[in-house]
């Protein structure tokens, strides 16, 4: 009964952190459009601008009045200063609000076409008779990696995973991102790469693979 209501707190405790920076962002933007609406309100009461395609004058220009914000702060950004500026207030976005990272890069994507760079190395990683596709997050010179397993299609789920040079097969020819467009097409490509990588030199086996055929054989 006590490990059902710990699995109740941390599944509450994950869905408040999850919705956390969508709730700060909301509110933020709550408070802004509240703000500009008010100011567009008066700016039509000046004009005498009741409705605008039959849209409610005051919104509309609170909507134009963004835009122009977007626009003028696009601008700024070019600045040097400016831009310095923008890179602290990101940092300390970045540590203090939980997913705004991940929330910046979807929304770069979306509204810019821009394609996240991932700065890892695609690998395939041996769990029993299978191989996974992962990433490769960190490598020592004593053969062992860390390792990051994603999720599919949500590759931005995970599970880390430290390995040794035996159990890690790295795809040279396959890109992090390639991996990753993969993932989110439920793996198509990847079973060409597979192919590919098993016609190299086979790697070396691991420790526990070595200990596991010894014990097989009664050494």
């Amino acid at each position: 009964m006590k490990s059902f209501f710990v699995s109740i707190r941390n599944i509450t405790i994950a869905g408040f952190f999850f919705l956390l920076p969508i709730i700060v962002i909301f509110v933020l933007l709550a408070k802004v459009w509240k703000g500009l609406t008010s100011v567009g309100a008066r700016i039509a009461a000046t004009f005498g601008i009741s409705s605008i395609a039959g849209f409610k004058g005051s919104h509309v220009i609170a909507g134009l009045l963004i835009l122009m914000t977007c626009f003028l702060c696009g601008l700024l950004v070019r600045i040097s200063f400016v831009a310095a500026f923008s890179g602290l207030v990101e940092r300390w976005m970045s540590r203090y609000v939980p997913g705004y990272d991940s929330y910046k890069a979807i929304a770069e994507e979306k509204l810019q076409h821009k394609a996240r760079l991932l700065p890892y190395a695609s690998a395939l990683v041996r769990q029993h008779e299978c191989w996974l596709p992962a990433y490769i997050i960190e490598q020592d010179p004593h053969g062992n990696y860390v390792i990051f397993l994603p999720e599919a299609p949500d590759t931005s789920r995970g599970r880390i995973l430290l390995a040794r040079e035996g159990d890690v097969r790295p795809m040279a020819a396959f890109t992090a991102n390639q991996l990753d467009a993969s993932l989110k097409n439920m793996g198509k490509g990847l079973l060409s790469e597979f192919g590919s990588a098993s016609d190299s030199p086979q790697m070396p086996r691991s420790l526990s693979e070595d200990r596991g055929r010894a014990e097989a054989a009664g050494i």
